[in-house]
């Protein structure tokens, strides 16, 4: 059986098409997960939707299975001494458990072509951290949980602009430390 050219044509359409949807979903693709952070020095022990315990030691942060809507969490000490016992609602695909109340703080970076990033910043204000205030206004958080930002604390800014015919915005959350860092790296005053 002879195949025609435009047979031809379409079973490769076909078979690129599929090979771009496999390649995105792979390697492209954001993952959508939910963390839990420790920055402290202690260990918690935790107990999330009355589920398995868990242990969080100092500095460490890993994923969790959470339900969008209402989800609960008990907090314990190193000596599994009840710290609290607290509700959150969970409305986005990505968010963070702030377990030890810790300050995080959200910031917005503009990407786009032509951008004016410093009439931008200069225009949003600034942010006081610990005396010193801090341009393009940072947002401080420090309750149980947030799902007020696009990357995660253990992800890093698009380092390529997708769509350089506007400006766009993303948002990412950081440890108070890392912020401080990443301000001094980035902005470079």
């Amino acid at each position: 059986m002879k195949i025609s050219p435009s047979t031809k044509g379409l079973i490769f359409s076909v078979f690129a098409v599929v090979a771009a949807f496999v390649i995105y979903f792979l390697f492209l693709a954001k993952k959508n997960y939910y963390l839990v952070d420790n920055p402290t020095v202690n260990t918690y022990y935790l107990k999330i939707n009355n589920g398995a315990e868990q242990i969080i030691s100092a500095g460490q942060n890993f994923k969790v299975n959470l339900n969008k809507g209402k989800n609960s969490v008990k907090v314990f000490d190193g000596q599994k001494k009840l710290l609290y016992d607290s509700a959150f609602v969970v409305r986005k695909d990505r968010g963070l458990l702030n377990i030890a109340h810790q300050d995080y703080y959200i910031n917005e970076q503009f990407y786009g072509y032509g951008l004016n990033k410093d009439s931008l910043i200069a225009a949003r204000g600034a942010t006081e951290i610990d005396g010193k205030n801090y341009l393009n206004k940072p947002i401080r958080f420090y309750k149980l949980y947030t799902d007020d930002f696009y990357y995660n604390i253990d992800e890093d800014y698009d380092q390529v602009v997708k769509n350089i015919q506007k400006v766009e915005s993303r948002t990412k959350i950081f440890r108070k430390q890392d912020y401080l860092n990443y301000y001094k790296e980035y902005y470079k005053f």
